[in-house]
């Protein structure tokens, strides 16, 4: 009877593993909860990325008019891939999209801009990550639509064109 058992204990154990990655993979990262939304904007203030732009700070978010906060970097695939997302949603009347360049090299996130063009109306640089640490950041891209200097909603990952159109112009939509 033992030995029986023993023959069985593989294909038991590869069973057990194979549906721990089942699951474990296919869960949708897009549904994960952020303790900040529904709450005022985290307090910060970062210098400006570009020279003719003051500090990119807190206090810009607290508008009527809502705005749209990415956080990228020049060295993310996934932000290279939702960039042509976020110029067409630039180019949208009363849409304005900060940035905020997550651990990043400067000069870096200027040529990924000036090669890409520039959705952004300011971009903050966090070269160290404290003020992504401050908004939940799990990696990035990230996104969040503020209204009144609360946060209305997070994106995390690439913005594709379809979630765009099914999601995030609705909330802008109903915002306005």
């Amino acid at each position: 009877m033992k030995n029986r058992i023993i023959y069985f204990l593989p294909i038991i154990a590869t069973v057990f593993i194979c549906l721990f990655f089942f699951f474990s993979l296919s869960n949708d990262t897009s549904k994960l909860s952020s303790p900040i939304i529904g709450k005022e904007v985290p307090e910060f203030s970062l210098v400006s990325l570009f020279e003719n732009k003051e500090n990119f700070n807190s206090s810009v978010l607290y508008s009527k008019t809502p705005k749209i906060v990415n956080i990228f970097a020049s060295w993310c695939i996934p932000c290279r891939a939702e960039h042509d997302v976020l110029m067409l949603l630039s180019k949208l009347e009363g849409v304005e999209i900060y940035g905020i360049n997550y651990k990043d090299d400067p000069i870096e996130a200027k040529s990924f801009i000036n090669e890409l063009g520039n959705p952004y109306t300011n971009v903050g640089i966090d070269e160290q990550g404290r003020t992504g640490i401050d908004w939940g950041v799990y990696g990035i891209p990230e996104s969040f639509i503020i209204h009144n200097g609360k946060v209305i909603y997070k994106h995390i990952g690439p913005i594709h064109i379809s979630e765009l159109d099914d999601t995030i112009l609705p909330i802008l939509k109903d915002l306005k």
